[in-house]
């Protein structure tokens, strides 16, 4: 079922998510859970971001440090560099440019570049983010994660994972809004992988609805993730066909934004999804 939406105030854009938005992954990372970070360079991502566009995609989001799990941060000039270059060389796309980061001196930087969304996976809980991205118009993708990257997989325990998520969503709406966020700023991103068990993601994406606290519009991130590994049995490269099935499931449940690598076939995918939702 499709219910209106509100449109999302993000950076240079106002986009409309009465259908859902395609979000492009372009990975500047070193190394990259599913085989494809591009380890700073800001010429392929230049290309990469350009065949995105080519193939559908409405949105796209770079990061420069992994949050796979196991990884550790890397030094934060050597993201801020990678980062500001790659918004630098991506902003005359035309396209809304999203930037994955937790630290607060890299958001500030890549919103000074031009940046039009900043993606935080710690939901702007680090001391200073609130106030790095509060005063502007930028969009806010709230996520929520169980621990650390670094330890997050470590046996991840929840009562009720859907409830829980949904109330850290809740506690984060109201500080983001009390420190002067408004509502049409924000999307919330459950967190597929990220502090949870296989059983954990499909119990989220099964209840995905439970997640649009306030009515704010739902992201998701399930492209190549290991829960699809679990069922299928096939390492991140050959989780295409997948990753797909996964995208669609997520929007047929209320996701109106999806953050994929392989753009045309989720477009193409999502095509058919609403020539069938819109039939009479």
């Amino acid at each position: 079922m499709i219910s209106a939406q509100p449109h999302f105030l993000c950076g240079r854009f106002e986009l409309d998510l009465f259908w859902p938005r395609v979000m492009a992954i372009i990975n500047l990372t070193d190394d990259s859970f599913s085989g494809d970070g591009l380890k700073g360079d800001v010429a392929a991502a230049l290309l990469q971001a350009e065949k995105a566009l080519e193939e559908g995609a409405d949105m796209l989001d770079i990061g420069a440090e992994s949050s796979r799990p196991g990884s550790s941060p890397i030094p934060e000039a050597q993201e801020t560099e990678r980062i500001v270059a790659a918004v630098e060389a991506l902003r005359p796309l035309g396209s809304p440019l999203s930037v994955d980061t937790m630290k607060p001196a890299v958001m500030r930087s890549a919103l000074a570049a031009g940046a039009d969304m900043i993606n935080d996976i710690a939901g702007f809980e680090t001391p200073g983010a609130i106030e790095a991205v509060a005063g502007g118009a930028c969009g806010l993708c709230v996520m929520h994660m169980q621990g650390k990257p670094r330890t997050m997989q470590r046996a991840p325990r929840y009562d009720d994972v859907a409830a829980e998520v949904a109330g850290f969503f809740a506690e984060r709406v109201r500080t983001l809004t009390a420190a002067g966020v408004a509502h049409g700023r924000i999307v919330l991103d459950p967190g597929f992988g990220f502090g949870k068990s296989a059983a954990h993601n499909y119990s989220m994406l099964k209840h995905l609805g439970r997640f649009a606290v306030d009515g704010l519009p739902v992201l998701v991130g399930l492209s190549r993730k290991s829960m699809l590994g679990a069922i299928i049995g096939a390492q991140s490269e050959n989780r295409l066909i997948a990753s797909v099935a996964a995208a669609v499931l997520a929007v047929e449940r209320g996701a109106r934004i999806v953050r994929v690598h392989d753009v045309a076939a989720t477009v193409e995918a999502l095509k058919i999804w609403r020539a069938c939702v819109e039939a009479i």
